[in-house]
């Protein structure tokens, strides 16, 4: 009885003679791997070969002692080896193959097939940079990419603090986020989801020796290399400028179906796809920058006054960082068709920031560290002797570069058309000034009137939008204004208005339980006061103008509180009067209220004391007279200088 319960059962022990053997196999196959990895050290393989020796014996004893008594049951105690590593591996998987061990495949190189499968677009080539008609060219062939990289490692982080616009606007690109979830735009959904399901869709990152990005060292040979490759493959700039009817005829072209029942953002999206999969040409993209919270981007189209669009170019976290890239800026580069279950065109060679060599982006200031200062140089409004309201303002209230001026004005009294008067006097007198006119929440007509009469770029976004969407093409253009400042340009941006747009974020802003008189949330004027405080003169370097139209005599308390608000916040203030747009006087401009701070600045000293005698003659008449006055002395004078030398220099 005693030897039953002490004897193990047969089949308990035969695992456990055959462990001894099947362990010698695993360290004789462990010590051959640790032989041939540490072939170059003789001292730790022969180390590694009397530990591997002991452990033998030992296994072997225990075999022993197991055959002899039989009522000795071994404890064997399985050690759980490390795997071999990925070089042996790839070594074992060689050598049963045929193949050498450490060969590698050869990198599939680059093709680009400009032959007749390109369907050629209609229209004159634009250069994408400078906007001048462009001339065919021949293509050059691209550098392929190495046979055969070595992983690099990620450059160290740079030592500079986060910025306030890297991760995207605040409340308003999170609420136009979850209006994109409810329409199905950008392949996003809530920020409670999960990240996998957030970025569903999106194009995987690129690494850091992906050929498609270019390392510090190539940037500027990438640079003059890709300028020279032809653009007449395909360019999505040029496809967004395009009519429907010929954007139909090249998709009719290249074979696809039911083109007129698609709009024309998923027009463009399949012409591109399809081109690129016949023609396996270059693909061209640009548009600016609006970076998301997660870290990647998208590049807006100026065309569709930077609304989410499906042919939007994807930007990865990657090229973001590396470049230093922020919402606002205009970037121009080569694309490629998406890939498996990808929704969006991702850019593969990034060409350009801003006009300029991508390198230059790490030598700029940040717009918030630039030193402002008062406007010392001039915008000239006037142009010919008929445009009798621009010589008024040079006259009453003068502009120069960096100013920051509201134009205020009652309902019904002419102040679109003057808008449009100085957009057309300032980009025909300057040619080195970025125009901008903004439209929030305006009636469609007016907006395809300015887009008619106006020579410059028109955003817009009309009042049957949501407050979202104006919060979010305000922001778009302001960030895009900032970063051509920080290169040294000059812009200016016209808004209409101010009012709305400060309605707008009163909308959207949750709310502090501090209401103002009127509606107005105690926190919702912050971020329009920014948007308007953002106009400067930058000492020694470009500058923002802003000139705002805000309006009054509305019937409404809040449209007082904001134009009071913004009162003292600007430098230039132009009254347009009720009573003169109703006896059809124009231009309807209140001079004696209307002025320019620091006017001294703008103006030859000789002209400023004219100019204050005849501010003097006039204030002692009433203001339809004082208005009639001067309109008719300036039509009987070629220019402001002539009608100037007829007012007296001396004081009165």
């Amino acid at each position: 009885m005693t030897d039953e319960k002490n004897t193990p059962p047969a089949e308990s022990q035969t695992p456990e003679k055959e462990s001894a053997p099947t362990r010698k196999r695993v360290v004789r196959s462990k010590k051959a791997s640790l032989t041939e990895a540490q072939g170059a050290n003789p001292s730790d393989s022969a180390v590694s070969s009397e530990k591997n020796a002991s452990k033998e014996k030992s296994v072997s004893k225990a075999s022993d002692k197991t055959s002899d008594d039989k009522s000795f049951v071994p404890k064997v105690v399985y050690e759980q080896l490390p795997e071999s590593s990925s070089s042996s591996a790839a070594d074992a998987k060689a050598d049963s193959s045929g193949e050498s061990p450490g060969a590698s495949k050869p990198t599939p190189k680059f093709s680009f097939n400009f032959g007749r499968t390109l369907v050629p677009l209609t229209g004159t080539l634009v250069s994408l940079s400078d906007g001048q008609p462009q001339t065919a060219r021949l293509p050059a062939t691209p550098t392929p990419p190495p046979a055969s990289r070595e992983k690099t490692t990620p450059p160290p982080a740079r030592q500079t603090p986060p910025s306030a616009y890297s991760g995207g606007s605040a409340p308003a690109s999170a609420a136009l986020n979850r209006s994109n979830t409810r329409s199905g735009k950008n392949g996003l959904t809530s920020r409670r989801g999960s990240k996998s399901s957030r970025l569903q869709g999106l194009p995987q990152d690129f690494e850091y020796d992906d050929p498609g990005l270019p390392d510090e060292q190539s940037l500027p040979a990438d640079y003059e290399r890709s300028d020279r490759i032809t653009r007449e493959a395909i360019d999505q700039a040029h496809l967004q400028s395009l009519a429907m009817p010929e954007l139909i005829r090249i998709a009719e072209s290249l074979g696809l179906e039911d083109a007129g029942s698609l709009d024309k953002h998923e027009l463009i999206f399949a012409i591109m796809k399809r081109n690129s999969s016949e023609a396996n040409g270059v693909m061209y993209g640009s548009g600016v920058l609006e970076v998301m919270p997660d870290g990647f981007g998208f590049l807006r189209s100026s065309a569709f006054s930077y609304l989410p669009c499906p042919e939007d170019i994807y930007l990865s976290p990657t090229q973001v960082r590396r470049f230093m890239l922020r919402t606002g800026d205009t970037v121009v580069g080569q694309i490629r068709r998406p890939r498996d279950r990808e929704r969006f065109f991702p850019m593969t060679k990034l060409e350009s920031i801003n006009g300029e060599a991508p390198e230059r982006k790490r030598t700029l200031i940040p717009f918030e560290q630039l030193t402002p200062f008062y406007p010392t140089q001039r915008l000239v409004m006037e142009r010919e002797k008929t445009e009798i309201t621009a010589r008024v303002i040079d006259i009453v209230a003068p502009v120069g570069r960096g100013q920051r001026g509201l134009i205020v004005a009652a309902p019904r009294t002419g102040k679109t058309v003057i808008l449009q008067k100085i957009a057309n006097s300032i980009t025909a007198n300057n040619d080195d000034i970025i125009l901008i006119v903004l439209l929030i929440d305006e009636r469609p007509e007016e907006v395809t009137d300015m887009k008619r009469m106006v020579r410059g770029e028109i955003v817009s976004s009309t009042f049957d939008e949501p407050p979202d969407r104006h919060v979010q093409v305000a922001e778009m253009v302001i960030e895009k204004a900032k970063r051509l400042v920080e290169y040294g340009q000059h812009v200016v941006i016209l808004l209409d208005s101010i009012t709305r747009l400060a309605r707008a974020y009163n909308t959207i802003e949750p709310h502090s339980g501090r209401i103002l008189s009127g509606g107005v949330d105690a926190n919702a004027l912050h971020k329009p006061k920014r948007f308007f405080g953002a106009a400067r003169n930058i000492e020694n370097g470009g500058s923002l103008t802003i000139l705002a139209t805000a309006l009054i005599d509305t019937g409404s308390r809040m449209d007082e509180v904001i134009f009071e608000e913004f009162k003292g916040t600007g430098n230039m203030e132009l009254h347009l009067d009720r009573l003169l747009a109703d006896k059809r006087l124009y231009p309807a401009i209140n001079i004696d209220k209307s002025g320019t701070r620091k006017e001294e600045l703008l103006i030859p000293a000789e002209e400023l004391e004219r100019i204050w005698n005849l501010r003097r003659a006039l204030s002692s008449t009433q203001v339809v007279e004082g208005m009639e006055m001067l309109v008719n002395k300036l039509k009987r004078t070629s220019s402001n200088a002539e009608f100037l030398k007829t007012v007296p220099a001396e004081k009165s």
